[in-house]
């Protein structure tokens, strides 16, 4: 076979170092766009920001910042925003930094910590080592007391417990039993229970005696089976009561705490949030604008540009890269916000009418009815919306939270799902607590205010606002 040389001509999209980082810039939330500017800041030296009563200084010579028409939104050609925040913490966390007249003395150092996170574990020994107990005594329920969960719940049976223990220590079922009472008179009330039964009860043995119809709780903590059927009837005859009287009683046991060590409970990581638009009603317009909290103002350290001016050798070449990166960074920054801010206003011009009459007036909306007002791909719209909170006067919402399918209505139009979503909400709030609704009768009622909608898509919508079906929404 003859070898030769063919040459082929071909387009394909190639991903600029720039438009990799304005697209990973624009799918962060503000937290993570903080914690990657800190980092940033730290390893570039061109890259500063504006402190209070700063200005903005950005070098117009030593190389433009290069266009990038493989950008897939036409966000790039956007005016830049004026960043007026002179500084961001981490969602509001306080930061005390280091004052004083810049010596070494440890007395000038003011470092921000947080306040120590006290577990179960730690309240319940601490409250233990007040009491004159024996060597034994604190081994026994140090034992225990690493064997209750996070709720607050003794997950293993004592016998189980008692074979932990080595064949000389003879420890039996019943010396575990002790020591479990004495951890069940800690607080919180509750703690150290085997099951819910039990955990109720012992938050009502801690009230007092004389406390109406306390002793009648006591007895419906024993049949919670037929209690969460609500079958009331049953719990007249075997409590012996009157209507009044097991309803005081449920009212005292819906008010306990079924999870005692949840106060306790402490995520690994804490989730902040903070909204990066504001939406205000100005003239009767809703108009959309930026958190100016949020927004970092950065600018090029003047030193190191002065510095890169007087060397244009190879000396300043890693200047001149970091120079790049920088200016990039700022453009970057910029395109987010401005990108953010289109989108959050043509969300609300279409979702007006639930600024002005809640969820009930939601309408139908989908990414790509955006995407095609502004130009923009489909996944930026995505990427816009995720993790990125708007301040209304009704709340704080997630931007993504303006967008849903619809159901059809009979007339031809269409209802959003949040928009039913309420009105579910609205009729349970509203309906007999004797006889609640159930899903067909839900769907019945939305079928004669012409919402076609199918009892199972009730359903699912109802589980989705934890709303309980209708044999446990009964009550007396």
């Amino acid at each position: 076979m003859k070898q030769g040389l063919q040459l082929r001509m071909s387009q394909h999209l190639a991903l600029t170092p720039q438009l990799q980082q304005s697209i990973r810039l624009l799918q962060l939330s503000t937290v993570e766009l903080n914690q990657e500017l800190e980092v940033i800041l730290q390893a570039n030296p061109l890259l500063e920001r504006v402190e209070a009563g700063g200005e903005s200084y950005i070098p117009e010579s030593h190389g433009e910042t290069p266009t990038t028409p493989e950008a897939p939104a036409p966000a790039d050609e956007a005016p830049s925003q004026d960043f007026g925040a002179d500084e961001i913490d981490f969602a509001g966390i306080t930061r005390w930094e280091k004052t004083g007249s810049g010596s070494d003395d440890d007395d000038n150092d003011y470092v921000f910590q947080e306040s120590a996170i006290l577990t179960l574990r730690e309240h319940l020994l601490a409250q233990l080592s007040l009491m004159p107990l024996s060597e034994r005594d604190q081994t026994l329920v140090a034992l225990l007391v690493d064997a209750i969960n996070e709720d607050g719940y003794l997950e293993q049976s004592l016998d189980v417990l008692a074979e932990i223990f080595p064949e000389e220590y003879e420890v039996d079922p019943m010396e575990l039993s002790t020591a479990l009472k004495l951890i069940q008179h800690l607080d919180p009330p509750g703690i150290g229970a085997r099951d819910l039964a039990e955990c109720l009860a012992l938050q009502l043995q801690t009230l007092p005696i004389e406390t109406p119809h306390r002793d009648l709780a006591l007895g419906l903590t024993h049949h919670l089976p037929v209690l969460a059927a609500r079958d009331f009837a049953k719990l007249r005859k075997l409590l012996h009561c009157d209507d009044d009287a097991l309803r005081a009683a449920q009212n005292l046991i819906i008010h306990l705490n079924p999870r005692p060590g949840s106060d306790f409970t402490h995520l690994g990581s804490d989730h902040y949030i903070q909204h990066e638009v504001v939406v205000k009603k100005i003239k009767g317009l809703w108009l959309a604008s930026l958190n100016q909290e949020v927004m970092p103002r950065l600018r090029i350290n003047k030193l190191y540009a002065d510095i890169l001016k007087r060397n244009r050798d190879s000396t300043g070449q890693y200047l001149a890269s970091q120079m790049q990166e920088a200016k990039w960074m700022i453009k970057n920054i910029e395109q987010r916000f401005s990108t953010i801010l289109r989108v959050s206003q043509a969300v609300i011009d279409r979702q007006r009418n639930f600024l002005e009459h809640g969820e009930i007036a939601m309408r139908p909306l989908v990414l790509r009815e955006i995407a095609d007002e502004l130009g923009l791909h489909e996944s930026t719209i995505s990427r816009v919306t995720t993790r990125k909170y708007m301040l209304t006067p009704r709340g704080v919402y997630e931007l993504k939270y303006f967008f849903g399918s619809h159901v059809a209505t009979d007339t031809g139009g269409a209802c959003s799902a949040t928009a039913i979503r309420a009105l579910i909400k609205q009729l349970v709030n509203e309906e007999n607590q004797k006889k609640p609704l159930s899903d067909s009768q839900i769907t019945d009622i939305l079928g004669k205010q012409g919402i076609v909608v199918a009892r199972r898509t009730i359903a699912k919508y109802r589980e989705s606002l934890q709303i309980p079906a209708a044999t446990q929404r009964k009550s007396l």
